[in-house]
């Protein structure tokens, strides 16, 4: 058996013990004897960790007045169907859990011990609440959760021990980077016990998974269990990998600086520590391999499994005909025997939901439009709804240019706000006007506002014939205009130019 390193078993004796210390407050609650009305025991060493975390969400909230009224008025809440008690009583029962965390002698709490690795009686001081305001007005007194206080909540909160490894490689770089690497050959140690913790979880999993699939249901629990396993585990070894790799590069670095000739037994442990880490990553790759092998066959032969007993559990003759024969059934019930080698009933129905489905509606009044784009037909030409059209995109333009002289509109929104302005909105809760802008929006830009003998006689003709020697652009913009339930159109800048801005 190899010699103990006494130095490496009690390194960080009095960190450990301090860490112990901090749960001693809740034990002398737990000594404490306290009784309601109906001479209960109260738990008081509960209802001290309860206040650790009433105090600690208080802290999460911000609310930084909280006193003996406030933690009283917690535990009658929680507590009332439980205990029979005054409201008096609740607060004295407050006033005792805040005592025992923080001592009235304004003094933090002590605990003495002997340190083995100092050989020495040593005493340490924490401190669990702290206060923090005081109201002159009421002399009351608020408190909050020092940093001792925090780090007991921290230490009765669950971590899971899957997690463990992912923590020791956390720091295991820490120490790596700070160059503890005695530190870091222990930790690798640890990682050693972690894996091995793994691998027999996998095969008390493996069992349990061979055992206990009776349903789909518990087939796809634990196949999801294993591609979380799976996952973290893949995790792991990528961070394994960056590790190996961080160590190699230290051990090359350290190398070139005469450091194996200098400092020895410095080099020597990041020898032993990339040997060791290669073990731990060789064992956590196994264990890698173990659950890609039992995700990908254990769970298959216990599905396959879960079906050939099914077949070879029934029986056609006894289960189905001698049930049939022998038994004098209802209607009803022979239904339900015969249902499932009946072949399913197919049916060709109308779904309701059809009324619901997107419709072409046309409206039949006045200046409506079509729902798309007029095409133009020499034999159409004295067509009244073109007429009606051509005359509409007149007055639109005409519009929008009255909106140009009276509010500078450069958007589409402006010009529509000018329209709510002159009592004309119905003219953009119709589909021509935003057939109207789509087309200007085609066309663009409209120099001058010249037309081609062919564009004079298309719907906008007498529309563009409107703007004289001025040129129309008009580009897309940000955002989507909704003024109406119906339509809908995204923002568009409009930018109108005559010569003679031009020339300047």
């Amino acid at each position: 058996m190899d010699k103990l390193d006494l130095q490496d078993i009690t390194s960080g004796y009095r960190e450990r013990i301090r860490r112990l210390a901090l749960f001693d407050p809740l034990f002398d609650l737990d000594r404490k004897r306290e009784f309601d009305h109906n001479k209960m025991p109260i738990d008081m060493k509960g209802l001290g960790l309860l206040t650790l975390l009433f105090f600690f969400e208080q802290k999460l909230m911000r609310h930084y007045k909280t006193g003996i009224k406030e933690l009283g008025f917690f535990l009658q809440q929680l507590t009332e169907s439980q205990y029979r008690l005054e409201v008096g009583e609740y607060e004295r029962i407050a006033r005792t859990i805040i005592q025992t965390f923080r001592p009235t002698t304004g003094k933090k709490r002590s605990y003495s011990f002997y340190n083995w690795e100092s050989a020495s009686e040593e005493q340490i001081d924490y401190s669990i609440l702290k206060a923090n305001d005081f109201d002159m007005k009421t002399s009351t007194q608020f408190y909050t959760l020092d940093e001792d206080g925090l780090e007991l909540v921290f230490a009765t909160k669950e971590f899971y021990s899957e997690f463990q490894l992912s923590i020791n490689q956390l720091i295991l770089r820490k120490q790596l980077d700070k160059g503890e690497f005695k530190g870091a050959l222990r930790q690798i140690n640890e990682m050693h016990i972690d894996v091995e913790n793994l691998q027999e979880r996998m095969t008390r999993l493996k069992h349990e998974i061979q055992r206990s699939i009776v349903s789909e249901e518990t087939f796809e629990r634990y196949k999801q269990l294993l591609e979380d396993i799976y996952g973290r585990l893949t995790r792991e070894d990528e961070e394994f990998k960056e590790l190996r790799l961080f160590v190699k590069e230290t051990r090359e670095r350290l190398y070139s600086k005469d450091v194996h000739k200098k400092e020895v037994k410095t080099y020597q442990l990041i020898i032993q520590i990339t040997s060791e880490l290669e073990s731990v990553h060789y064992e956590h790759s196994r264990l890698l391999e173990q659950t890609l092998s039992l995700k990908n066959t254990a769970l298959i032969t216990a599905q396959e499994s879960l079906y050939y007993t099914g077949i070879q559990a029934f029986n056609f003759d006894q289960d189905l005909v001698s049930k049939i024969v022998s038994t004098p059934l209802p209607v009803e019930s022979m239904k339900g025997v015969l249902h499932p080698f009946l072949k399913v009933e197919e049916n060709q129905v109308w779904s309701p939901l059809a009324l619901f489905a997107e419709q072409n509606i046309l409206e039949e009044r006045e200046n409506s439009s079509q729902q798309t784009f007029y095409e133009v037909d020499d034999e159409e030409k004295d067509n009244p709804h073109r007429k009606a059209l051509i005359e509409t995109y007149k007055v639109l333009m005409s519009y929008y240019l009255e909106a140009v002289e009276v509010v500078q509109a450069s958007t589409l929104s402006t010009f529509m706000d000018y329209l709510d302005k002159v009592d004309q909105s119905a003219l953009y809760e119709n589909r021509f006007f935003y057939d109207f802008w789509m087309i200007l929006h085609q066309r663009s830009p409209i120099i001058k506002g010249e037309v081609d003998e062919e564009e004079g006689k298309t719907l906008l003709g007498e529309a563009l014939n409107l703007l004289g020697n001025q040129t129309l652009t008009v580009k897309e913009g940000k955002g989507i205009i909704n003024r109406v339930n119906r339509f809908s159109i995204q923002e568009m800048e409009i930018d109108l130019e005559d010569e003679v801005d031009e020339l300047s």
